[in-house]
C-alpha cells in the first residue's frame, strides 16, 4: 500500500498500532526500547519534564543546569540522549543552546500505550464481570 493511500484512509506510515492491540515488529521493539531507556533515567526525566512544561515551550541550558547537583558536561550528556531518543530538539543561539520538546513522540508513546476505548484487558475484564455477578 503506498504512503497515498495511507493518507487517504486517514493514517500514514508513523501511525502504528498500540502495544495493547498488536505485537511489536523487531524495529518498533527497537527504537521504542531507546526511548524507554531514555526516560528510564530520573535526571532525564526531569530535564523532560522541565523542558515540556517551561512556559512558551523552550528552555535555555543556563536555567537546567542549577536545578541538578550535577556538572554542566553531564547535564549535556543526558540531554544528548534525549535528542537522540527523538524526545526533543535543540537550538543553538550564541553560546546557548535552547532546548523544545518534540510532542510527535510523547503523542506517540501515549498512543502506543493507550488501549482501545471501552476495552479492558482480558484478566481485568474477567474479574470486572465476576464482582457484578
Amino acid at each position: 500500500m503506498s504512503k497515498q493511500e495511507l493518507e487517504v484512509l486517514g493514517r500514514t506510515q508513523e501511525c502504528r498500532p498500540g502495544l495493547l492491540t498488536a505485537p511489536l515488529d523487531e524495529d518498533q521493539a527497537n527504537e521504542l526500547a531507546r526511548v524507554f531507556k531514555a526516560l528510564g533515567d530520573p535526571v532525564r526525566l526531569r530535564l523532560l519534564s522541565m523542558i515540556a512544561s517551561r512556559a512558551g515551550g523552550e528552555v535555555c541550558v543556563c536555567d537546567l543546569t542549577p536545578a541538578f547537583d550535577l556538572s554542566q558536561p553531564t547535564i549535556s550528556h543526558h540531554l544528548k540522549l534525549l535528542k537522540q531518543a527523538g524526545l526533543i530538539d535543540s537550538e543553538r543561539r550564541g553560546t546557548w543552546v535552547y532546548y523544545r520538546l518534540l510532542p510527535e513522540m510523547t503523542d506517540r508513546l501515549a498512543g502506543i500505550l493507550t488501549r482501545p476505548a471501552g476495552q479492558l484487558p482480558p484478566e481485568i475484564g474477567r474479574a470486572t464481570a465476576g464482582a457484578h455477578s
